[in-house]
């Protein structure tokens, strides 16, 4: 198989994982917007509601009210921008914490239980591969590449 065909089956594999894995947690009757920014939040901590703008590829208006029922629902806080007093940083709450730390538990046992349905080899194999995963997502946030706002993707 030539690379441009490697890299086309990949992109078919990789797009077909994250339909599987979005969806493995059936807990918690939060929107995919409202666990994007959760999940968001989680991985950068406090940030401003601009920076969300670039990562959650949803429009600011749809994303202002997405952060807004958050706070109200106790999930996510605004404070003082202490860089710049007309602005807010938003941060998880506890609660909100905890729903993406029990969203991550109850994906990785999901996951666990598939990958345990594999031939010892192939478990091998796929469990290899996190740290490439790791350096693809590194070289991606160093050359500032965004998924394309265009596609919707």
């Amino acid at each position: 198989m030539d690379a441009v065909r490697a890299v086309e089956r990949l992109t078919r594999s990789i797009e077909d994982f994250n339909s599987v894995f979005i969806r493995l947690p059936a807990s918690d009757r939060l929107s995919f917007s409202a666990l994007s920014v959760l999940h968001t939040l989680s991985r950068l901590g406090p940030c401003r509601l601009s920076d969300l703008v670039g990562t959650e590829q949803i429009k600011q208006p749809a994303l202002t009210s997405a952060v807004a029922k958050l706070e109200r629902d106790g999930l996510i806080e605004r404070r003082p921008d202490p860089c710049d007093g007309r602005a807010s940083m938003l941060s998880l709450t506890a609660d909100g914490q905890s729903i993406v730390s029990r969203r991550h538990a109850d994906r990785a046992e999901r996951l666990r239980s598939l990958i345990d349905r594999l031939s010892p080899a192939d478990r091998t194999r796929l469990l290899s591969i996190a740290g490439v995963l790791d350096q693809i997502v590194q070289l991606a946030s160093e050359h500032g590449e965004k998924p394309d706002e265009r596609s919707g993707k």
